[in-house]
């Protein structure tokens, strides 16, 4: 892999957990852990000082619980990490929070460890990050039960105030089913850069942090 590696940041109150994540990560090619944190006031103060380009938080920890970590750390104009939510309790109510506070994503500490190193790529590069079960509760809790309808986004959609050409309208409605940016292509008969090309223009369009908080807003505002 080449390029500068991905600078991670480790925050969990347990030291133990930190030692482990940091072997995984730094046997992975490509990737750097550049700092570690025990509470979510540390976590803070690390992201602001290193700019890690992600952080694995922890939910549970003193001083600060790692869901306004996430809320502090995203909303600091001066950082720009995403933020993967590293926990031992698989809770709707910490999903949908963490998700509330900006994170990119959800991973369960009982991850395989090749799961948690593609958490972190996908994290940095601002793609989807959330396995398909997961990306379906929270669409199921966002769309009022209607998760499960086919997706319908009209010709250059101007609902919500977004204005969309039908090409991103197919795009949107394939990210809400979960979709990865290799399958989208291979559904829609583009090419996997066209695809990721779409999504760009889908999430600057939305003003939408990531994947998720894009099928969120689309499930708000009817345009899936």
């Amino acid at each position: 892999m080449s390029g500068a590696p991905i600078r991670v940041l480790l925050v969990d109150d347990h030291a133990v957990m930190r030692a482990g994540f940091r072997m995984i990560l730094e046997a992975a090619e490509g990737i750097a852990v550049v700092g570690e944190a025990s509470t979510g006031v540390e976590a803070v103060a690390a992201a602001s000082a290193l700019h890690p380009d992600v952080v694995c938080m922890d939910v549970q920890m003193p001083d600060m619980d790692g869901l306004e970590a996430t809320r502090r750390i995203v909303a600091d104009p001066d950082v720009e990490s995403a933020v993967v939510i590293v926990t031992t309790f698989d809770r709707d109510d910490y999903l949908f929070a963490s998700l509330a506070a900006g994170a990119s994503g959800f991973l369960l500490k009982n991850a395989g460890p090749e799961e948690l190193v593609a958490a972190v790529r996908v994290a940095a590069a601002g793609d989807a990050l959330l396995a398909p079960e997961v990306t379906r509760r929270v669409i199921a809790r966002f769309a009022e039960g209607e998760a499960s309808a086919p997706p319908r986004v009209a010709p250059a959609a101007r609902r919500g105030g977004v204005d969309l050409t039908e090409r991103e309208g197919e795009v949107l409605a394939l990210v809400a089913q979960a979709l990865s940016n290799a399958e989208i292509a291979q559904r829609l008969y583009i090419g996997e850069a066209t695809v990721k090309t779409h999504v760009s223009n889908v999430l600057q369009k939305l003003g939408a942090r990531d994947r998720v908080a894009a099928v969120v807003y689309a499930h708000r505002h009817g345009l899936v």
